[in-house]
């Protein structure tokens, strides 16, 4: 069958339920909004009222290939890492988007073209409708400038995202494939045929940091140190961390430490 396609980034089981992402979100003081795109429909949730600039949160992959020649069914994560970690986040206002194909009914879902978890999750038709979706989200919140915060191939999304627009005042990614053909070589899989590499991009990228799991065998350290090195940056290494231990469990720590960005608080 020759190689096969890179696991998606969250090892976790799919849970296609529209309302317990309302449901987890409502408890972390998050209301849900609108932003469909021509091409997705993201699922998007805000909190706060007051300030003149927003974090932007990106979820990442998602659920686990059932095997490694097989992508699941439905790509929604069981555990919203990203929204975790937003629920964390003091800044006055926050959003989060989750990624395309993520959070639907299983009618919508039918209709959700698997390249889009799968080899074309990063392409340029997903970069440009989280452009819109930012855009919208701005606007209904009455904000002039953001900041772009993605864990894992959320981090990917961001920074594409951040290359290519001029309102971002930082960038921060938590255990994202940065480099994805260094990432893709590292696994020995397929290329992600249709999909950008924020490391092959020349779009120009705020001010950064780049968190790696010392302890991550999905995104290991040398790939996120393969793009900071080509592309600049801010790298930051936790140790004893993983591809999903302990980011959300210490985020208001690294948040308070991201010297590179502590102007937008």
């Amino acid at each position: 069958m020759g190689r096969v396609w890179i696991l998606l980034l969250l090892s976790v089981s799919a849970c296609s339920s529209v309302e317990s992402i309302q449901t987890k979100a409502a408890k972390l003081g998050f209301s849900a909004v609108d932003v469909e795109s021509d091409t997705f429909r993201l699922a998007a949730f805000v909190r706060g009222s007051t300030g003149d600039t927003m974090d932007v949160y990106i979820e990442g992959d998602g659920a686990a290939w059932i095997t490694p020649y097989h992508p699941p069914r439905d790509p929604t994560p069981a555990y919203p890492v990203s929204l975790a970690l937003a629920g964390v986040d003091p800044v006055q206002k926050v959003a989060y988007l989750g990624r395309p194909c993520q959070y639907l009914s299983k009618d919508d879902l039918k209709r959700c073209d698997v390249a889009y978890w799968t080899g074309k999750r990063f392409s340029p038709e997903v970069i440009a409708a989280y452009d819109t979706a930012v855009s919208r989200l701005m606007q209904m919140m009455g904000v002039r400038r953001i900041r772009l915060i993605g864990y894992s191939g959320g981090g990917v999304i961001a920074t594409l995202l951040a290359g290519g627009r001029d309102d971002v005042d930082g960038l921060m990614t938590v255990a994202a494939p940065l480099s994805v053909s260094t990432w893709v070589d590292w696994h020995h899989a397929s290329p992600l045929a249709g999909s950008l590499d924020p490391a092959e991009s020349t779009g120009l990228i705020p001010a950064s940091i780049h968190f790696a799991g010392g302890r991550d065998n999905v995104v290991p350290v040398s790939v996120v140190k393969a793009f900071v090195n080509r592309r600049g940056g801010r790298m930051e290494v936790v140790s004893d961390f993983d591809h999903e231990c302990c980011w959300v469990r210490d985020w208001g720590k690294l948040l308070s430490r991201s010297s590179v960005l502590e102007h937008i608080k």
